[in-house]
């Protein structure tokens, strides 16, 4: 199983033409022809991820975020991008990410599996780009039942596995409709108030930002990396139920560069 047929693969789930202008998804490092051994899934790809990988046998990483967005003009190690890269020419591990046009997909994309961990019905994609509804950005569903704002709050701790929410005053109003959106999202704040959410769950908020919700909703932010994290099974999965010719392992490594003191 070459290289090639993997990615073709994931391509047929997230096809590189929905991903934003400004990323950079597909194979960074290594050759489409190549081999497979063994697959290390990531939601990132640093120095220690290559280790891993040659180190449990595999020859391809699949990451969420990609390790490169911009050129390089040098690789003498000067800063953990070049390091990486570096390695994993050195190793003979080869990188391909996934990014945005997996965010971008309605069906087995990120913001699904998020939905599902939170537990809501209903589905939909909270600002589509296509006619059908299957592309587009973010998600919004119902919960099961209403909840007391508090009682989400905790649910969606638990959930995301989460060491803090930080999120915007409470209204005094049950929980019922839920928008979010994997990384930073607050550019669908508008949406998720139109879409009639009650809670919009998503990362890397700004303090001004949170003005924004002006009473109207409550953002919950829990994290870049929390609310991704589970990409990692995700993609896990998708490899695993198309082939089982070589492992497909998810990382060991927590990646997150964020550190809470609680």
């Amino acid at each position: 199983m070459t290289i090639k047929e993997i990615t073709d693969y994931l391509e047929s789930i997230a096809p590189t033409h929905l991903q934003e202008g400004y990323d950079n998804a597909g194979l960074i490092v290594g050759y489409p022809a190549t081999e497979v051994t063994g697959v290390l899934t990531s939601l990132d790809c640093t120095e220690e991820i290559i280790l891993e990988a040659k180190a449990r046998g595999c020859n391809l990483v699949v990451a969420h975020h990609p390790i490169v967005f911009r050129g390089l003009k040098r690789f003498n190690g000067s800063n953990y991008v070049e390091r990486t890269v570096i390695r994993a020419i050195r190793e003979g591990v080869a990188i391909y990410a996934i990014h945005t046009n997996l965010d971008n997909v309605r069906h087995r994309g990120v913001n699904e599996r998020i939905a599902q961990r939170l537990g809501l019905q209903n589905l939909r994609v909270l600002a589509p780009k296509s006619e059908d509804g299957t592309v587009g950005s973010g998600m919004v569903g119902e919960l099961p039942g209403p909840m007391d704002e508090t009682a989400f709050l905790a649910h969606l701790k638990a959930k995301m596995e989460a060491p803090v929410v930080k999120h915007t005053a409470l209204l005094g109003r049950a929980v019922a409709t839920v928008a979010l959106c994997g990384g930073a999202g607050g550019f669908l704040l508008e949406t998720a108030k139109s879409a009639g959410a009650q809670v919009f769950v998503t990362a890397d908020y700004k303090y001004h930002e949170f003005f924004d919700a002006d009473g109207e909703i409550v953002i919950c932010d829990i994290g870049h990396y929390e609310s991704e994290q589970f990409t990692t099974q995700l993609l896990a999965e998708l490899l695993t139920e198309k082939f089982t010719t070589f492992a497909v392992l998810c990382t060991e490594r927590i990646t997150n560069p964020v550190r809470y003191f609680v």
